[in-house]
C-alpha cells in the first residue's frame, strides 16, 4: 500500500501515470498487432474486426462499473486506514467479476451474428466480424477479473505490477498473433479467428500472473474465501459508484455504433479506414488517460482522509498536464496522420479516410483530455453521476446532429468528423462546470483547520 495523502501531489500523479501509460500502451498493442496482421487479409477482414471491436465498449462499460467502484472504495478505505473494509471490497469485486464474465459469454455468443449484421457493410465483413468475435469473447470475459485485480492495486496506490503483467501479455499476444493468424511456423493459418484466440490466451495468462502476485506478495488487500459469500450491501456500494461510470462507457458504445452505422453506406474500405483511425487515436489518448486514471486514487485517498485542498490541487495539476500532452498529440496528428494510418492498410481509400479522421478529430484532443481528468475526479470523490450527465449530453450534441447531417444531400464523412469535434468541446465545457459544482458542494468549507495549516506549512491552532 502507498500513502497518497502525504508528499507532493505532482510526484504521486506522475509516479502512477508513467507506468500506467506504459501498461495501457502495451494493452492497446493487442488491437494494433491484430490490425497489422488482419490488415493483410483484406479490407473485409479489417472492417469486420473493427466492427466487432465495438463489443469492447460494451464490456468496457461493465468493467468500469467494477473497476471504478473498486478503486474508489478501496482508496477511501486506504485514506481511513481501514484494511478490513478494503479487503472485503476487493473480494466482493472478484465475486461480481465472475458473474459478469459468465453473462458476457452467454450473451456474446447468442448475439454475435445479430450485432455484426447491424454494423457490417457487406456479407464478407459480417462473416469476418462474427468469426473474430467468437474467438475474442473469452478475452472480454476475462477482462473482469483483470480489472478487479488491477483496480484493487490502483486503489492502494500500486500500479507497477499491473503494468508488468500487461507488458507480458502483449508479448504473448505478439508471439501468438503471426503464428495463429498467418500460420507462421505451422503452415495452418486461422485468419481472423487466430487474432481473437491470440488475445484470449494472452489475457488468460495475465489474469493468472496477477492472481499469483496477490497470493504471494500483496499484503494490504488479500484473497479471503470467507469474504466470497455475496454481500448485497457491499455490492450496493460498488454499484452506486460504478454504475454511472459504466453508463458513461455504454454511451460511448452508442456513439461508436451510430458512426459505424452511418459510415456503412460508404463501403468496407471506409469502415476499415475509420476503424484503423479510431484504434490509432485510442492509442494516442493513453498518456492523458493514464493521468486521469492516476488522478482517481490520489483524489480518493485524500478525500477519504479529509484533505480537501489536496483534492483541488490534484485536479489542477492533472488538468494542466493532460492539456499539455493533448496539444502535443494534436500537432502530431496534423503532421503525421497519413503515415500513422499507412502501416495498417495498403488500400488508398481506407488510408485517406483514416488520415482525414485523425487530422480533423485531433482538434478535440484537448477537450477529451479535460473530460478524462474530470471523470477521474468524479471517481475519486465517489460521485460518478456528473460524468454520466456529461457523456449523455452528446446524445443531443452528437447523435441527433449526426443523424440529421447524414440524411442531407451531399453528405460526406468530413461533416461527421466536424460534428464530433463540436460535441466533445461542449462536453468538456459541461464537465468543467460540473467539477466546479462538485467542489462547491463537497469541499468548500470542509477542510479541517489543522489540515489546511499543514498543507501551507503553518502551525495549527493546537500547535
Amino acid at each position: 500500500m502507498k500513502d497518497l495523502t502525504e508528499s507532493s501531489i505532482a510526484k504521486h500523479v506522475v509516479q502512477m501515470a508513467v507506468p500506467m501509460a506504459a501498461g495501457m500502451f502495451f494493452q492497446t498493442l493487442y488491437f494494433l498487432i491484430d490490425l497489422y496482421f488482419v490488415g493483410h487479409l483484406g479490407d473485409a477482414a479489417l472492417a469486420g474486426v473493427g466492427a466487432a471491436g465495438n463489443a469492447t465498449f460494451i464490456v468496457l462499460a461493465l468493467t468500469q462499473v467494477l473497476g471504478v467502484g473498486t478503486v474508489t472504495l478501496i482508496s477511501h478505505a486506504v485514506g481511513r486506514k481501514d484494511r478490513a473494509d478494503a479487503t472485503l471490497v476487493f473480494n466482493q469485486s472478484l465475486v461480481l467479476a465472475g458473474c459478469c464474465a459468465l453473462i458476457t459469454l452467454i450473451f456474446g455468443y447468442a448475439c454475435a451474428a445479430s450485432f455484426l449484421n447491424t454494423l457490417g457493410s457487406d456479407a464478407a465483413t459480417v462473416r469476418a466480424g462474427v468469426t473474430y468475435l467468437q474467438w475474442f469473447l473469452p478475452s472480454l470475459a476475462l477482462q473482469f477479473a483483470l480489472v478487479a485485480l488491477g483496480s484493487a492495486l490502483r486503489g492502494t496506490g500500486i500500479v507497477k505490477p499491473t503494468m508488468i503483467v500487461q507488458v507480458l501479455t502483449v508479448v504473448i499476444n505478439a508471439v501468438l498473433a503471426p503464428v495463429l493468424i498467418a500460420g507462421w511456423g505451422t503452415g495452418y493459418a486461422l485468419g481472423v479467428a487466430g487474432a481473437g484466440l491470440a488475445s484470449s490466451l494472452a489475457v488468460a495468462a495475465g489474469v493468472l500472473l496477477l492472481a499469483v502476485y496477490f497470493h504471494r506478495l500483496e499484503k494490504f488487500v488479500v484473497f479471503d474465501s470467507a469474504a466470497w459469500r455475496p454481500r448485497i450491501a457491499t455490492w450496493g456500494r460498488l454499484l452506486r459508484i460504478g454504475l454511472p461510470a459504466g453508463g458513461e462507457f455504454a454511451l460511448m458504445f452508442v456513439y461508436m455504433g451510430v458512426m459505424y452505422w452511418i459510415i456503412r453506406r460508404f463501403g468496407s474500405d471506409a469502415q476499415a479506414g475509420f476503424g484503423v483511425g479510431m484504434r490509432v487515436m485510442q492509442c494516442m489518448f493513453l498518456p492523458a488517460m493514464a493521468v486521469a486514471f492516476a488522478t482517481a486514487p490520489v483524489v480518493g485517498q485524500n478525500f477519504g482522509a479529509g484533505k480537501y485542498a489536496r483534492v483541488r490541487e490534484t485536479f489542477e495539476f492533472a488538468s494542466l498536464t493532460g492539456t499539455a500532452i493533448m496539444v502535443a498529440l494534436t500537432l502530431c496528428c496534423q503532421w503525421l496522420a497519413p503515415w500513422l494510418i499507412r502501416g495498417f492498410t495498403a488500400e488508398p481509400h481506407a488510408q485517406a479516410v483514416g488520415a482525414q479522421f485523425l487530422q480533423i478529430c485531433s482538434f478535440n484532443f484537448v477537450a477529451t483530455g479535460l473530460v478524462f481528468t474530470c471523470s477521474g475526479v468524479f471517481q475519486g470523490i465517489g460521485n460518478t453521476l456528473p460524468a454520466v450527465w456529461s457523456s449523455a449530453s452528446r446524445l443531443i450534441s452528437f447523435v441527433v446532429p449526426a443523424l440529421w447531417v447524414a440524411s442531407l444531400p451531399g453528405f460526406r464523412l468530413v461533416h461527421l468528423w466536424y460534428v464530433s469535434v463540436a460535441s466533445v468541446t461542449l462536453q468538456a465545457i459541461l464537465s468543467l462546470m460540473l467539477v466546479r459544482r462538485e467542489f462547491r458542494q463537497r469541499l468548500d468549507g470542509r477542510e479541517p483547520v489543522g489540515a489546511q495549516a499543514a498543507l501551507h506549512g503553518e502551525p495549527s491552532a493546537g500547535g
